[in-house]
């Protein structure tokens, strides 16, 4: 695997790709994103690692441009799992939750393209249940490695406070 393509950021904020040597936006850091181009964003002064910082900022831009993805609400839920115990379970769910829905509009996209001849609601009758089961399973394992979380009890613990 070759070594991630560096991002500068100088201290006029500005942002360099070493690769193409030019400066770039946020929308070009979008780009790189979209086509699943590996990069790293590095401070030019402190040498730091701030490629999440510049992703939150791609973040805050698109949400800030037509039609949102986040609701309100969510965002509030998402700032009040910080510093919780369950930060970790609750960004890994996330995660999870977000790699599995991206899976899924993948094998919608080729069960449609395969349904020449198909009836088209029974194989949408079809995936649903198979995209059901997936959900409920990830649903469940994740729900075991909270309760076996370090700090927790399942409810039969007879410990005493």
């Amino acid at each position: 695997m070759s070594e991630p393509r560096v991002i500068k950021k100088y201290p006029n904020r500005r942002l360099y790709d070493t690769v193409e040597s030019r400066y770039i936006t946020l929308a070009d850091i979008r780009r790189l994103v979209t086509e699943k181009v590996e990069f790293v964003v590095v401070d030019k002064k402190t040498q730091e690692d701030i490629t999440r910082s510049i992703l939150l900022q791609v973040i805050a831009e698109q949400e800030h441009e037509g039609e949102p993805m986040m609701s309100q609400d969510f965002l509030a839920q998402v700032i009040r799992a910080y510093g919780g115990t369950m930060q970790t379970m609750v960004g890994d769910y996330l995660e999870q939750s977000l790699k599995l829905f991206t899976a899924q509009q993948g094998q919608i996209r080729d069960r449609v393209r395969s349904m020449v001849g198909m009836d088209p609601m029974s194989a949408m009758s079809n995936l649903a249940q198979e995209n059901f089961q997936r959900w409920r399973q990830m649903q469940e394992s994740f729900f075991k490695s909270m309760s076996a979380a370090p700090g927790t009890r399942s409810p039969g613990d007879d410990a005493k406070d």
